[in-house]
């Protein structure tokens, strides 16, 4: 990965070459993000340009050995960690993520831009929590301990450092904070405010920021079809929630609460709240007089115009804290049913 591939953040992109250019690396970055903005792109084009034989005009080559191995995630002074758990695509009694490089990479390499649960389901976990476990902490300290293959930097990748456990994060710390010499931690977070804070305090923190109308369009164009089919059943499935609650038709909400309690994993469920808020955003947007920035395909304006003049001028402001509930509630391991029943419920006297 090439800063020139990177889409949107240029100022972030440009930063980070200057911190290169300078010889002021911080052996410890934390990148925050919304999800699918670009941190693991942005982190690895800094990493392909800090190691790269022949930079050109601050950016990598993209074609010596190093840049090579960065653009396949296979160089050998590089290494990912983010959270799993015991699944079919493992043996492992204490699975790390060296259990399922093999996936990661074949995700990464197909969409740098990937959310949480398209790790989730790549890796075949997609109904579990990932943690970030003590048996990881071990393995890279131990991986650290050696020295590098080449003569650059050596790296260790966090994908979701929130989901870190206090006991890892102990067994780490003393390696985040006084490392190896050329050892950088990079670590990629959609909620920084969930991190340790004796990991966080430790980092440079770069907000990475969210994507532009177009920037997210060509970022969608490059996904793989399975994304947009995904996309096509959560807008079907709130479509068919909310021309219900304007209906003001219970039974057919509340078959959609149903409907959204049995998506296959709690990330999914996750990851349809997240949609739904977003969603909502736009609504709130259009009620507001400013449908130019809510970033509308033409083939939903319709729908949107509708539900927005449905809807009482505090639906928005009401069910979006519902609905963040809800996603609090999942990450607690409580009941779907019980939650998108209530969830659909509080919408439905809200509008």
């Amino acid at each position: 990965m090439r800063f020139a591939d990177i889409i949107g953040n240029q100022t972030v992109a440009k930063a980070l070459a200057s911190m290169a250019d300078s010889g002021r690396v911080a052996h410890a970055m934390l990148l925050y993000e919304n999800e699918g903005c670009g941190a693991l792109a942005l982190a690895m084009a800094y990493l392909q340009y800090l190691n790269c034989a022949n930079p050109v005009d601050g950016d990598s080559c993209g074609e010596c050995p190093s840049c090579r191995q960065m653009s396949k995630y296979i160089h050998p002074d590089v290494h990912f960690v983010f959270p799993v758990n015991k699944g079919p695509k493992s043996s492992d009694e204490k699975p790390t993520s060296e259990s399922y490089i093999k996936y990661w990479r074949e995700l990464a390499i197909a969409d740098p831009y990937f959310v949480e649960a398209d790790l989730q389901k790549a890796i075949g976990v997609e109904g579990k929590s990932g943690l970030i476990a003590v048996a990881e902490a071990k393995s890279i300290i131990n991986k650290l301990s050696l020295a590098s293959v080449t003569d650059g930097y050596k790296a260790v990748v966090f994908y979701l450092p929130e989901k870190m456990n206090q006991e890892t994060a102990n067994r780490l710390l003393k390696m985040v904070e006084e490392p190896p010499a050329k050892t950088l931690f990079l670590f990629i977070t959609h909620a920084p405010e969930k991190v340790l804070q004796t990991i966080f305090s430790r980092c440079q923190s770069i907000r990475v920021l969210p994507l532009t109308k177009e920037e997210a369009a060509q970022v969608n164009a490059q996904k793989p079809q399975e994304d947009r089919e995904e996309y096509d059943g959560f807008m079907d499935l709130f479509a068919d929630l909310m021309n219900a609650i304007i209906s003001r038709n219970l039974m057919s909400a509340l078959e959609c609460g149903e409907a959204m309690a049995a998506l296959d994993s709690r990330e999914k469920q996750k990851a349809f709240c997240i949609f739904a808020s977003e969603c909502i955003r736009k609504i709130f947007l259009i009620q507001q007089k400013l449908p130019q920035i809510a970033d509308i395909p033409s083939e939903e304006q319709e729908f949107y115009q509708k539900i927005s003049q449905g809807c009482g001028r505090k639906f928005c402001s009401r069910s979006i804290p519902y609905i963040e509930k809800v996603v609090a509630m999942i990450d607690r391991n409580v009941n779907s049913k019980m939650l998108f029943c209530d969830l659909v419920n509080r919408m439905f006297l809200s509008v």
